[in-house]
């Protein structure tokens, strides 16, 4: 399907900011978290020509896991963005480094956030090296003292790892909380960009007498941890002042008999006034969460022409495999959404929401159901993975217990047979990596692996491995355990290539990745292909779609769509209005990160990207096993 809407329909801004169009200087661009680069010198006709400009190791060693998912920012043609152990400027057009602000204790992650001043305060970057917010001079990469405690600020209260949030000169930041039955708030803070003053705290798990707080029954929002804003990232409305943060699940998971009752505002996408923090609305994707299906990713703001009419969108996706499309100021669908009934299991004490919200439109992004034609033969992969497959189905007694969406585990008593179900996704659907958009058409652009997770609950056992250390061991019931046979996982099995080298694929039948074109217009599945190949299988056998978890798109005035994130390791462009590949380059190291393009000071459209991931597969390693070169931020261009 391609498109048909005038871009004048939809191209009006959304959000009252000033952005240059070369410039990149938010991690998704701009508030409204498009992802959207307005620029076309790379486009459809010449990307098949672009070339490496330059690279920059950021972890020349190796072993950058801090610094998966970085993506730089840059303003007039300078890029920022955290090394191993420092904070660096490169110029945009070489790579050449000119300054580097060495971090005395601790390791900045994810990014670094822009500010551009207000009144006669300079601009500031500012980075967390581990528990902090410090700020730098973007001139020199100097700590700018005049910032909270001679340049640094720390606060009360649940530990955070990640950059702020920016908005007008609003600070805002997560909370890293455990999973578990009892602990920290999980609560969202924001602090004074000129000042580093505290601002406002929003409950996320509300407080006796808040609204939502009736939604936890047998006062089990007490002391309660989790139901926090994870993710380094978030995305606002400026002209309305609305900021919009995901949540993740309170604790703990998989078991939630202390906790009766929906749990606000765990898996929910909450709107509040960005200078304040006072609610104004929420939406829950999940009702009492029992799968660890942490809402990841922030939402993704673009207007819409509904049958004629303007509509103030967003597309919110997440670990459920769904989109749900809501009117950014009322938070109410545009395309519909209904409480579906959903299955209920057996675990003493245990409370089970009778329904979830399934969207009306668009239709699931990937599988929900499950029966026994689905494992994987050989025609799809080769012998030793099917038997492995048959054999890990075997143990868990032949069959598998599904009910489509939101499926729930069953008990299992000690010595009793396997009694396990199967969810799918397995921890895919879309993670935070999120979504892109065009604001010219109003397409949203997701990347989404497929899967299913198997497994029961189990009466906790204090010698078992439930992957989540002893902090929990009071709770009555867990997963099943990692130590156990028929532990709770994937549905993924394992075999040995032709070099003895050990490989895991799914069991289901592939595809297992997909790259999706969602028209938000309509609500409708404008394109959908698979994204991802399996190197590992012979000739023939690759194109199976791929695990492509983390990382995410991004989308140019160019007719491109970029995207990293597959397991194979290969950087590719997609016609953003058929879902056709019309460019790939394989990287020695896997893209976990977004990518993002900018102008140089040379005047040249640059696309770049970091890889730190797993190395990919079949590059010949070093003697320490990882390829020769380093992981990098990676640049291309057109030919001069």
């Amino acid at each position: 399907m391609g498109v048909t809407l005038a871009a004048s329909m939809l191209a009006s801004p959304i959000l009252a900011q000033e952005v240059a169009d070369g410039d990149w200087p938010l991690y998704a661009r701009d508030h409204s978290g498009q992802r959207y680069a307005p620029l076309a010198d790379i486009n459809l006709q010449n990307v098949d020509t672009i070339q490496r400009a330059w690279s920059f190791p950021i972890s020349p060693g190796g072993g950058g896991g801090a610094l998966a998912g970085t993506v730089p920012v840059v303003i007039d043609g300078t890029m920022y963005l955290p090394v191993t152990g420092a904070i660096v400027a490169l110029d945009g057009s070489t790579g050449r480094e000119i300054w580097r602000h060495e971090v005395a204790d601790g390791q900045p992650r994810r990014s670094v956030t822009y500010w551009p001043g207000a009144g006669n305060i300079a601009p500031r970057l500012f980075y967390n090296p581990g528990n902090s917010i410090v700020a730098l001079n973007p001139a020199t990469g100097e700590i700018d003292t005049t910032f909270a405690d001679n340049g640094e600020l720390t606060w009360e209260g649940s530990r955070y790892s990640y950059p702020p949030s920016v908005f007008h000169d609003v600070l805002v930041i997560g909370a890293l909380t455990p999973e578990i039955p009892a602990g920290p708030d999980g609560d969202t803070r924001a602090f004074d960009a000129r000042t580093g003053e505290f601002r406002w705290a929003f409950n996320t798990i509300p407080h006796e007498g808040e609204f939502g707080n009736e939604t936890w029954l047998n006062d089990g929002w007490r002391d309660r941890p989790g139901a926090n804003m994870w993710i380094w990232y978030t995305t606002a409305d400026v002209e309305t002042g609305t900021l919009y943060f995901t949540l993740g699940s309170p604790g703990p998971n998989y078991y939630g008999g202390d906790r009766p009752g929906d749990n606000l505002f765990g898996n929910s996408l909450v709107a509040v006034d960005i200078e304040t923090g006072e609610y104004r609305w929420h939406f829950q994707a999940i009702h009492h969460e029992l799968w660890d299906w942490d809402l990841p990713a922030p939402p993704v703001l673009v207007n819409l022409d509904v049958e004629g009419e303007n509509a103030p969108g967003l597309a919110l996706t997440g670990k459920n495999g769904l989109m749900y499309i809501l009117n950014r100021e009322t938070g109410e669908p545009i395309h519909g959404v209904n409480e579906h009934f959903v299955a209920a299991a057996n675990v003493p004490g245990e409370w089970y929401s009778p329904t979830q919200p399934i969207p009306v439109k668009p239709e699931p992004l990937q599988r929900m159901w499950w029966n026994p034609s689905d494992v994987v033969t050989v025609e799809d992969t080769n012998e030793e993975h099917v038997a492995a497959c048959h054999a890990l189905l075997d143990s868990y007694g032949g069959t598998f217990f599904n009910s489509g969406p939101f499926t729930p585990f069953f008990l299992r008593e000690k010595g009793d047979p396997p009694r396990a179900s199967i969810n799918m996704p397995h921890n895919g659907g879309s993670v935070w990596g999120g979504s892109a958009a065009d604001p010219t058409t109003g397409y949203v652009y997701v990347n989404i692996t497929e899967g299913g997770s198997i497994g029961w609950i189990e009466p906790r056992d204090p010698e078992g491995n439930y992957g989540n250390g002893t902090q929990d061991s009071w709770q009555p019931y867990d997963r099943g355990s990692l130590t156990g046979p028929g532990a709770y996982s994937g549905f993924i099995a394992s075999f040995e290539d032709d070099d003895g080298r050990s490989v895991s694929l799914p069991c289901i039948r592939p595809p297992w990745g997909h790259m999706v074109a969602v028209d938000g217009n309509t609500g409708e599945i404008a394109w959908k292909v698979k994204l991802g190949t399996t190197p590992q299988l012979e000739e023939g056998k690759r194109d199976t779609g791929a695990n492509n978890s983390a990382g995410g798109a991004m989308v140019t005035a160019g007719g491109l769509v970029f995207i990293g994130a597959t397991s194979d390791g290969l950087f590719r462009a997609f016609d953003s209005a058929t879902g056709e590949i019309v460019w790939e380059e394989q990287l020695d190291y896997t893209v976990n990160s977004i990518p993002m393009s900018y102008r140089g000071a040379d005047g040249r459209q640059y696309i770049a990207v970091v890889a730190t991931g797993g190395t990919a597969y079949g590059l010949v390693r070093n003697e320490e096993g990882r390829p020769a070169n380093a992981e990098s931020v990676i640049v291309w261009a057109l030919p001069e």
